[in-house]
């Protein structure tokens, strides 16, 4: 009887240390908050959340781009009236990553950024005022682009349409695209600009605006001196499927015609995506044709025509 109760009174002591063993370590292994989520990783492995005196120090002249797009990044839902001015300046940032950033961080400001000379006015009056630098203008032009905001098209209408400066107008239709809006006109305004970038600045941004469908601008371009915009304007041509444009794809798509090897294998292309059987003859010639892009190109559109 004496050496069972000792036995027992073993087991009991064993149990009573396995059980402070284990509340002592689910003590260890409480976690609340980050924690909780990320559970055991360590302390200097969790990105912090920015503090507005990290915010307001991005003024330095001596940051570093990755510094700065780490604190924005990091401060993303911070609310701070007083970083707003820091902020606004890195707009006109040499770093286009940096005024992407800056622009993205502003827009989620609630107040401060879109009120009446706040930072989104002073945007737009910096692009109108021609008295600013080209590359002011053409980094207002980029932030409204970057602010997502429609109330920005009339100014970026008038910028592609009147701006003295190529650069500027290019930044305004870039903005445009970014918008998905086609400027009240401003986009076929600059498919006939006199500026090569400008033009092909607008071709990129057609099949990219849902809303534009002036496929006789893009066409009218199929003639341009430029070699690389007759060759973006077939490009275009392909993506828009337009079947008024076969006519002049099968030009542009003869050698006899068209004396550069890259125009006539967009347009041999461009057929093909339309699908038109009037284009047989051209597609079937063009797999004589001296060049072997242009010969390959033929081959995939006779293809896709079934012929």
């Amino acid at each position: 009887m004496t050496i069972k109760l000792s036995s027992l009174f073993k087991s009991s002591l064993l149990l009573g240390s396995l059980l402070c063993a284990t509340s002592a370590s689910a003590e260890d292994n409480v976690t609340a908050g980050r924690a909780e989520v990320y559970k055991q990783l360590a302390p200097g492995s969790l990105e912090a959340v920015s503090s507005r005196e990290q915010i307001k120090k991005l003024g330095a002249s001596n940051i570093a781009p990755t510094r700065i797009w780490k604190v924005l990044e990091h401060g993303e839902k911070l609310e701070c009236l007083e970083c707003i001015p820091v902020v606004s300046k890195l707009l006109y940032n040499p770093h286009p990553k940096t005024r992407e950033i800056a622009a993205w961080w502003l827009r989620r400001r609630i107040f401060g950024v879109f009120g009446p000379g706040q930072v989104y006015q002073q945007a737009v009056n910096a692009l109108a005022d021609a008295s600013e630098s080209e590359s002011h203008r053409v980094y207002a032009a980029n932030a409204l682009g970057e602010f997502l905001s429609l109330s920005g098209v009339p100014a970026l209408k008038t910028a592609v349409t009147k701006d003295a400066s190529a650069l500027v107008r290019g930044a305004a239709v870039a903005a445009l695209e970014r918008l998905n809006s086609s400027g009240d006109g401003a986009l076929g305004a600059a498919l006939t600009d006199s500026d090569e970038s400008v033009k092909l600045a607008a071709l990129h941004a057609t099949t990219r605006i849902n809303s534009f469908t002036d496929a006789a601008s893009v066409v009218a371009l199929v003639g341009d001196s430029s070699a690389l915009v007759r060759r973006r304007a077939a490009e275009t041509l392909g993506v828009m499927k337009s079947e008024d444009a076969v006519a002049a794809l099968m030009v542009l798509g003869t050698e006899g015609e068209e004396s550069d090897a890259s125009v006539r294998t967009a347009a041999i292309w461009a057929l093909g995506q339309i699908g038109d059987t009037a284009a047989r003859s051209v597609i079937l010639d063009a797999q004589q044709d001296s060049d072997v892009s242009v010969r390959s190109a033929a081959k995939i559109a006779a293809r896709m025509l079934r012929l």
